[in-house]
């Protein structure tokens, strides 16, 4: 699969970081993306496209947060997303569970359901 580039995934997330940091994030999501989806019936472009918002979300979750409502005086600022929210934390996010019609990224990312068995003693 092609990898995407620092420039497209500036194309979908403004950002100042340096190319070179960016390429860090592409190398996650696109492990992530080569472990979980190759499996998958999906096409190239369709790869290459939930790795570009992929990182657009990873980039959003941690270096480049993003706001969701700004205040002039006195100063305040609240970001969107909340730890334990997977890709419904950011609009990226969401749009990567619109691409993967398979659905394996949005089930990796959902809350683990713990389950409980009750062995009746002899």
């Amino acid at each position: 699969m092609s990898r995407v580039t620092a420039v497209e995934v500036k194309q979908i997330i403004d950002t100042e970081l340096d190319d070179a940091v960016i390429d860090a994030y592409i190398s996650s999501a696109s492990a992530l993306v080569d472990e979980v989806l190759s499996s998958e019936a999906l096409s190239e472009t369709l790869l290459k496209e939930i790795e570009r918002w992929l990182t657009a979300h990873l980039l959003a979750v941690s270096r480049e947060r993003q706001p969701e409502q700004a205040s002039a005086g006195p100063t305040s600022i609240k970001y969107q997303g909340m730890s334990g929210l997977g890709l419904d934390a950011t609009l990226y996010g969401q749009q990567v569970k619109l691409l993967d019609t398979s659905g394996k990224l949005a089930e990796l990312a959902g809350v683990r359901k713990a389950g409980m068995w009750v062995i009746k003693g002899v």
